[in-house]
């Protein structure tokens, strides 16, 4: 009796470490797209149904030829804008040209805009000629400034921080970045901002910033389904934000899954067609965003 509970158990979890290696595989090769509404009654009528596609921890990953595929599926979206969000590149295996081939593209399908993330900060000198060529094919790079983006005569704003990496004062890089949003002398209308850290998010909060579009945490290094992530980068175990919608007062934050091998926040696609949303002439006006999930590259390259 017991030889057959045993057979029964090894069976039971032999199965189950089967599909995970399916699953595993499956989510490492594997590009799509995550659809996120997010509405405000702060955001202008003119940007009901914008659509910002976020692209996120690429890692200098290719998918296809030229990453055809990838594209394929921002081009299908018809985005507004194009958002990266960071860690375009890989410090430990750098490739400029891989990045100049994307950005190319990108910016022939709508206006993009570029935040660092620590891959980035960690490139040194080498930094300077990824963002030369960024700056060259069109792609608007936001220095822990901001920027207008208008739709007939009403705007929101578009604000960008640098990785806190670029600096060597780590023990202030949470301080400094509370210091940098006050700098940026945002005004009262709608802000989204672009930055690579989630684990900030409180001090985006302290800031009344209106959306976050963040990366880094890669859905968690390790994930698994229902679980989640396990370990994520600056957040250790069991992470808080590794991937995902998260709201807290006035502050609503998308974290993207990395598309390394794979936005959380990609701003890709259009919103639902109307009839499909809530009809109240009351209800607030929504961004539409679309985050291109990639498959997670199985190491901690942060």
């Amino acid at each position: 009796m017991l030889r057959k509970k045993s057979k029964r158990h090894f069976y039971i979890v032999t199965v189950i470490m089967v599909l995970l290696v399916i699953w595993t595989a499956w989510s490492n090769t594997t590009v799509g797209i995550t659809h996120y509404t997010v509405a405000s009654d702060r955001l202008p009528a003119s940007f009901d149904h914008y659509s910002i596609v976020v692209v996120s921890d690429l890692h200098n990953a290719e998918f296809g030829e030229n990453n055809s595929q990838l594209i394929k599926l921002i081009e299908k979206e018809k985005p507004d804008i194009i958002v990266i969000t960071g860690d375009l590149v890989d410090s430990n295996k750098t490739n400029i040209d891989i990045a100049q081939k994307l950005v190319g593209t990108l910016t022939g399908i709508a206006p993009c805009y570029y935040v660092t993330g620590n891959h980035e900060a960690w490139l040194g000198e080498q930094y300077q000629e990824l963002e030369s060529i960024l700056l060259d094919e069109g792609v608007a790079i936001l220095h822990d400034r901001a920027v207008q983006l208008i739709k007939n005569t009403e705007s929101i704003q578009l604000a960008g921080l640098d990785d806190p990496d670029f600096t060597d004062r780590a023990p202030l890089q949470q301080s400094m970045i509370k210091t940098k949003i006050n700098n940026m002398n945002l005004t009262d209308n709608y802000c989204v901002l672009l930055s690579h850290r989630p684990e900030a998010f409180e001090d985006y909060v302290s800031e009344n910033i209106d959306l976050v579009l963040s990366g880094h945490a890669h859905g968690g290094q390790f994930r698994l389904p229902i679980i989640g992530g396990i370990v994520a980068p600056n957040q250790g175990l069991f992470p808080k934000y590794d991937a995902g919608i998260y709201s807290e007062n006035y502050t609503t934050m998308v974290v993207s899954i990395r598309m390394c091998c794979p936005a959380f926040p990609t701003f890709a696609s259009r919103c639902p067609p109307a009839a499909e949303k809530p009809s109240s002439p009351a209800a607030p006006s929504g961004l539409c965003l679309t985050h291109c999930r990639l498959p997670r590259l199985r190491r901690w390259c942060g």
